[in-house]
C-alpha cells in the first residue's frame, strides 16, 4: 500500500477502522491554479523503494506502484525460481499525468521544445506496470487496463484468470494513480462532479450517501497483491489475507459518464455465480460510491435489485469518505479495504450522518462496525465509459 491513509496495509487498516479521513486542502497555489481546494494527498518518500537520483526518471505513479509491488512481493515470500511464470497485471487510468502535464507546461507555458528525453516512457500508461515486471525480472503474462474508475479492479480479476488458465503461477496484480495536478484537476472541476471543501472541516468534503454529498474528492496512491493458487500458497506456507474467488465485468453500453443500474446488476450478478455465492452469503459491500448525486442513487437501486430482500441485511459502506477517489487505482485499494472486514472490522463511510432515503441501504456510518467475520465480501467499481468490475473474495 501506498496511501493517504498509510504507507503500509497495515496504517490504511488502521485509518479505516479509526474512521480516519486522508482528505485536506490542497496546497494553495495547486489550489489557486486549478480552482479545486480538497484532495487526498499523501506525504511520499521514495527513498526506501528507489535508489538515489532514480525517482527524478519516474513519473510519481510509477514510484507509487513500484513501492506498492516491493511490499507486496516481500510479504508473500513468493519463491522467484521461475520468472517466466510470474506475471504483471497492472491498471491505471490516467498513467503519467504529472509527467505529461509538466511537458505541456514546459511546451506551450515556456515555449521550450527541448523535451525530456524520457518523457514518452515515464508518461506512458503502462509504465507503472512495466517498471514493476523490469524492476523484479518478471517474464510472465503482461497486461496494463486502462478503464477509468475500474482500472485495477480489472487488473485483479483477469490476473486471476490468467492463472486459472494456466498461464502464470502468480501475478502481481494492482494499480496507480497520481493525478493531482492543476491541468487534471481543472478538467475534472469542469465536469462539476468534485465536491467543495467543507466548510467547518475539510477533511469531510465527501459524503457518499449523505443527503448532503456534493461530489467526489480525488486522491492518490497505489495497492499491490501477489495472487496465486491457493494450494501452491499453502503449501509453502504463505500468509493468505483472502480467496479471490468472483469477478464480473459488464459494460453499460449506454452513456459516457451517466451510470446504468442494469449494467451494475449484470456485474454484480456475474461475481456471485463465478463464486457460486448467493446474495445471503455476503456480509459486507464496498460500494463504489463516489458522493455524487447520480451515481450513488444508481448503486443503491442496484444493489437492491441484486440482493432483495437480504439488502436490509448486508451491510455497504464507501471508503472514498476517507481515502479519496484514486481511478484508476481505486479498485485495488477499496479490494485492500474489503480484506479488513473479511476480518469482521467493516470500515465506515464517513461523514455519513443524514442518510439519503434515495439510497435504502444498511449503511455502516461514521464509525466502524465489528461482527463476526463474514464468509465473503463484495467491492464493486463502476466507472466512465460504463466499465463495471466486480470482485468478491472469501476467507481463507
Amino acid at each position: 500500500m501506498v496511501s493517504p491513509l498509510g504507507a503500509t496495509l497495515e496504517e490504511f487498516h488502521r485509518s479505516l477502522a479509526a474512521g480516519r479521513s486522508g482528505i485536506r486542502r490542497l496546497a494553495p497555489e495547486l489550489a489557486a491554479r486549478s480552482g479545486v481546494q480538497v484532495g487526498a494527498t499523501l506525504d511520499w518518500n521514495p527513498a526506501p523503494y528507489l535508489k538515489e537520483g532514480e525517482a527524478a526518471n519516474l513519473d510519481r505513479a510509477t514510484q507509487f506502484a513500484l513501492g506498492a509491488a516491493a511490499q507486496a512481493i516481500a510479504a508473500s515470500g513468493l519463491p522467484m525460481t521461475d520468472r517466466e511464470r510470474i506475471g504483471v497485471s497492472w491498471g491505471t487510468g490516467m498513467g503519467g499525468a504529472n509527467t505529461l502535464e509538466a511537458s505541456y507546461q514546459q511546451t506551450y507555458g515556456r515555449d521550450d521544445w527541448r523535451m525530456r528525453p524520457l518523457t514518452v516512457v515515464m508518461s506512458m500508461s503502462n509504465a507503472a506496470g512495466s517498471n514493476v515486471a523490469v524492476r523484479h525480472g518478471l517474464r510472465g503474462p503482461f497486461a496494463n487496463y486502462s478503464t477509468a474508475c475500474s482500472s485495477s479492479a480489472m487488473a485483479l480479476g483477469e490476473a486471476m484468470r490468467a492463472i486459472a488458465a494456466g498461464r502464470a503461477d502468480a501475478m502481481v496484480a494492482g494499480g496507480a494513480e497520481a493525478l493531482l495536478t492543476p491541468g487534471v484537476l481543472a478538467a475534472w472541476q469542469a465536469l462539476r462532479t468534485l465536491a467543495p471543501a467543507d466548510a467547518g472541516d475539510a477533511s469531510a468534503s465527501c459524503k457518499p450517501f449523505d443527503k448532503r454529498r456534493a461530489g467526489l474528492v480525488l486522491g492518490e496512491g497505489a495497492a499491490a497483491f501477489v495472487l496465486e493458487e491457493e494450494s501452491a500458497a499453502r503449501a509453502r506456507g504463505a500468509r493468505i489475507y483472502g480467496l479471490l474467488t468472483g469477478y464480473g465485468n459488464s459494460c453499460d453500453a449506454v452513456h459516457m459518464s451517466r451510470p446504468d443500474r442494469d449494467g451494475q446488476v449484470r456485474a454484480m450478478k456475474q461475481a456471485l455465480a463465478e463464486a457460486q455465492l448467493t446474495p445471503r452469503d455476503i456480509g459486507y459491500i464496498n460500494a463504489h460510491g463516489t458522493a455524487t448525486a447520480v451515481g450513488d442513487v444508481v448503486e443503491a437501486e442496484a444493489i437492491n435489485a441484486v440482493f432483495g430482500e437480504t439488502a436490509r441485511e448486508v451491510r455497504v459502506s464507501s471508503t472514498k469518505s476517507l481515502h479519496g477517489h484514486l481511478l484508476g487505482g481505486s479498485g485495488a485499494l477499496e479490494f485492500a479495504a474489503v480484506l479488513l472486514a473479511l476480518e469482521g472490522v467493516l470500515p465506515p463511510t464517513g461523514f455519513l450522518e443524514q442518510p439519503d432515503p434515495a439510497c435504502a441501504l444498511r449503511h455502516v456510518a461514521r464509525e466502524a462496525e465489528r461482527i463476526s467475520p463474514p464468509r465473503a465480501v463484495m467491492s464493486n467499481s463502476f466507472a466512465f465509459g460504463g466499465s463495471n468490475v466486480v470482485l468478491l473474495a472469501e476467507r481463507a
